[in-house]
Order: structure tokens, then C-alpha cells, then sequence
């Protein structure tokens, strides 16, 4: 019999779909109809229960299903949805702010540090100031008249740069700030300050 290459190539196709077919089907016994019905009844009446839990119990009735055979015969449950995780920052951004320090080279070819503080809410910049020698007491002191009586954050972030030190951490707490200190060479944590200072250089 005389065929063309492409119909030669169709059949392998062809052939080569129904072979996956035949090896891709679900080769899991089905769950009888009492443990399905056994399963949703479960989940219905006690709604904290999970599929381990469930799972546990049909286990100690000496019926042996696996955990994701029970998550698939439970009960859906419709409910609110949970907040997202944008509402979620959204929600604590006016708790949070951040302190960074960044070096420019002057006019004169000086290097100065400096300081930005960061309100997360609406990323609005409390203070800036700029020195030759940052030490602790100076980053506290900004710190202090950025956030004046009863108007500190609830939360600090910041990096591991060597000048916050205990002095700073000490009256920091003492202020009822909780400290937030980013992982070692992670400048992503603290994305909201570091854009800001991106567009400072830039500009």
C-alpha cells in the first residue's frame, strides 16, 4: 500500500496518543458510595474538622482511605473570603516605618551619609538628614524628633548597618518600637525605603 510521509507521521501520532492515553489512566480504586457519603456526612456536622482529622477517624473505624481521597469527598465549604495578602499590608503599613542610610559624594568630593525615615502607609518620607560620622546617638536622635511624643510606629525596619548599635537598640525598645532588622544582603526586604532612595540618586 502506497502512502504519503505525512500520513505516515499522522498515524505515529496518532498511535503514540492513544499509548500515553492507555498509560496515564488512573489506575486508584474507586471509593465505595457509603465511605463518600460516610466522608461529606463527617465534614458536615463537625466543620473544624479537616481531612487529617477525618482521615484519623475513618482510620479507627477500619476503613483505609488515603488523606487525598478524603479531601476530595469533603464538603465545601462557602464562607467570606480571607483577606489577601495586599490587604493584609495594607492594613498594618500605618504601624510600620523604615530607616535607611544611603552615601552621595558632594560638591567637593566628600562622602556624607544620608538618613532617610519612611512611613509604609503612604510612603511619605518623616525626616532626612545628612552627616560626615553617623553614630547611634545621632540615628536616635532623628528617630526621636521624627516620631514626636505618642506618634512612634509600632514597628522599625531596618538593616544590619554596624552604626544602629545597642545605645540605638536599647532607647529604641525603650520607646516601645519593636525592630525589624532585614537578613544580611537582602535589600528587597526593605523595597519600600530602597525605591525611594533609587529615585533620589536618579534624580
Amino acid at each position: 500500500m502506497l502512502v504519503k510521509p505525512t500520513t505516515v507521521i499522522q498515524w505515529h501520532r496518532h498511535g503514540f496518543r492513544l499509548f500515553w492515553r492507555w498509560r496515564s489512566r488512573s489506575r486508584r480504586p474507586s471509593v465505595d458510595r457509603e465511605v463518600s457519603k460516610l466522608i461529606r456526612e463527617m465534614s458536615s456536622a463537625n466543620l473544624l474538622w479537616g481531612a487529617p482529622r477525618i482521615h484519623g477517624e475513618l482510620l479507627k473505624l477500619g476503613i483505609e482511605v488515603s488523606q487525598a481521597t478524603v479531601a476530595k469527598y469533603m464538603v465545601r465549604r462557602r464562607g467570606a473570603p480571607s483577606p489577601t495578602w495586599r490587604s493584609f499590608l495594607r492594613n498594618q503599613a500605618e504601624d510600620i516605618a523604615a530607616i535607611d542610610m544611603f552615601v552621595v559624594a558632594s560638591a567637593s568630593f566628600r562622602l556624607v551619609y544620608v538618613m532617610i525615615i519612611l512611613a509604609h502607609d503612604r510612603g511619605k518620607i518623616l525626616r532626612t538628614a545628612v552627616t560626615e560620622h553617623p553614630t547611634a546617638a545621632w540615628l536616635l536622635r532623628q528617630v526621636t524628633e521624627a516620631f514626636p511624643w505618642g506618634t512612634a510606629p509600632r514597628y522599625l525596619l531596618r538593616d544590619r548597618d554596624a552604626s544602629y548599635g545597642s545605645y540605638f537598640c536599647n532607647r529604641i525598645e525603650a520607646m516601645g518600637i519593636t525592630q525589624l532588622v532585614t537578613a544580611p544582603r537582602s535589600p528587597w526586604q526593605d523595597g519600600h525605603v530602597e525605591r525611594v532612595i533609587g529615585s533620589i540618586r536618579r534624580e
